[in-house]
């Protein structure tokens, strides 16, 4: 039967119907701001991005060191790792069927004076500060996104949520709940409030 459940599990992934999972990040600038986290909550829900978990945090200096490895001994690395334990940071995990690159466009450019003339209307272009200070991150593959949403939600069961979840989601009926900040299935218990 486990065999079956995962072979079921990869026709799920493969299917070009499924839906697609990143991880977004707003970081400490514009968590610091709740007119502009407002403006960026609003901005995903009216992309018309499920949002399947959310929570803020404090990162601590340890986590952010080990998140950004792949940066080690770039200029900007110890910046980044000091600006992102500076204070809270909310993370989610959003689903679309093309998530990834639809949250990379709809952030902008990395960096921001970019951002300002290439995409003005992105999140970056409207909001950010710095490069290092550029109010968003989001997952640059599947395999990052996989990765990352371990990282922020280790209770997350991609693999179930594929099984469970996301036929319901794609197939709706789907509402909102402010009060948990997640989408879920109509007529469904909260998934995000355990």
């Amino acid at each position: 039967i486990a065999q079956n459940l995962g072979s079921e599990m990869t026709s799920i992934l493969r299917s070009p119907q499924a839906l697609q999972l990143t991880l977004a990040l707003i970081k400490p600038d514009a968590v610091a701001h709740p007119v502009i986290l407002e403006a960026v909550h609003q901005q995903i829900l009216s992309n018309k991005f499920l949002i399947v978990r959310m929570r803020e945090l404090l990162w601590r200096k340890e986590d952010c060191q080990r998140f950004y490895q792949e940066h080690e001994g770039r200029f900007f690395y110890q910046r980044l790792v000091e600006f992102m334990a500076s204070g809270p940071i909310r993370a989610y995990i959003l689903a679309h069927k093309d998530a990834i690159q639809l949250w990379r466009t709809l952030m902008g450019p990395t960096r921001v004076f970019r951002a300002r003339h290439m995409a003005p209307d992105s999140i970056r272009g409207s909001f950010g500060l710095t490069d290092t200070r550029n109010t968003t991150h989001g997952s640059d593959s599947v395999v990052s996104a996989s990765r990352e949403i371990a990282a922020f939600f280790p209770d997350f069961s991609e693999q179930r949520w594929y099984e469970e979840e996301e036929p319901q989601l794609r197939c709706g009926p789907v509402c909102y709940s402010p009060e948990g900040g997640v989408h879920r299935a109509a007529g469904s218990g909260d998934p995000g409030s355990a």
